[in-house]
């Protein structure tokens, strides 16, 4: 039905209060998200958004049965926020923020794989599942239809521009996912693939990359071991200079490593359709897939 959230995900936002945490929410609850509690340390016992607020996650989780965790907290303080949700015994933390030291990020990560608990970003859009009717991140809604592709990208705009263009061609997300551009994500493309090769919703994936580390190519492997849905791939950042970041803290070329050509290389080879255009993209969809739900306006 989805991949990571649904209707039944129960989800605590730490930072909700905040301006961006708030505006955030109410969106999330407006798309029908079940958004069950909020933690702002020093806030606890009041309500907000008409959602209970708690000092501490532990207290949240133990509270309100909360499984999810979204991150809204300032770069100096998120990696605690990242491990604090983990520990009180969340499944997944879904980590907004941008600007989190690498460091700190490294570290978080670390104390999420000790306990079993995924992470999606840091630095990235979240994800959304017209499928599975939950948003969780910061994905607008009205762009989003059901349907059976799935997206995974690193480029949150260009996550919203796919899934708009698809709409509009009548093909639909089971889930769209922005694992972020930061150097050190938590899920990887391949976590996702290897997510949406199991949903019975996804019937292809879109998978949107960009110059900069070898994310891609650890997927292109995982794809050219057979994997079982036709995949659609993009490449941005084609025309970026060697040396020089673009947009995001992990699009960067060093010498031969995360250049476009060698993306776009082996995910040829594994057998990905790599488009050059978001027009691409489209039509490689309608090609391997017949239209999925009626085309959306606007």
């Amino acid at each position: 039905m989805s991949i990571l959230v649904s209707r039944d995900t129960r989800l605590l936002v730490q930072g909700m209060t905040g301006a961006e945490g708030t505006f955030h929410t109410e969106q999330m609850l407006a798309y029908g998200t079940r958004v069950v509690a909020g933690v702002s340390p020093g806030k606890g016992g009041q309500q907000h958004l008409g959602v209970p607020v708690f000092d501490t996650c532990s207290a949240a989780v133990r509270e309100t049965g909360a499984d999810t965790a979204c991150v809204f907290v300032p770069p100096a303080g998120a990696a605690d926020a990242i491990m604090e949700a983990a520990d009180a015994g969340v499944s997944l933390v879904v980590a907004i923020t941008e600007g989190i030291p690498v460091a700190d990020t490294i570290r978080a990560r670390a104390f999420l794989e000790r306990r079993g608990v995924r992470l999606v970003g840091p630095n990235c859009p979240g994800l959304i599942s017209p499928e599975g009717r939950a948003k969780v991140g910061i994905i607008p809604g009205h762009i989003s239809q059901p349907g059976p592709v799935g997206i995974v990208s690193r480029s949150g705009t260009l996550t919203y521009e796919i899934m708009q263009a698809l709409g509009r061609a009548g093909h639909g997300q089971s889930t769209a996912c922005g694992i972020g551009g930061d150097p050190v994500p938590g899920l990887s493309f391949a976590d996702v693939l290897t997510l949406f090769a199991a949903d019975d919703a996804t019937r292809l994936v879109v998978l949107a990359g960009e110059i900069g580390g070898s994310d891609e190519e650890h997927a292109a492997a995982l794809i050219g071991r057979g994997y079982p849905k036709p995949v659609v791939a993009f490449i941005s950042g084609r025309s970026a200079p060697a040396g020089k970041r673009m947009g995001h803290a992990g699009a960067i070329i060093s010498g031969t490593t995360g250049t476009p050509q060698s993306k776009v290389a082996a995910l040829n080879a594994a057998g990905a359709f790599v488009a050059e255009t978001v027009e691409e993209i489209v039509a490689a969809v309608q090609e391997r897939l017949p239209a999925s739900a009626p085309a959306a306006g606007g």
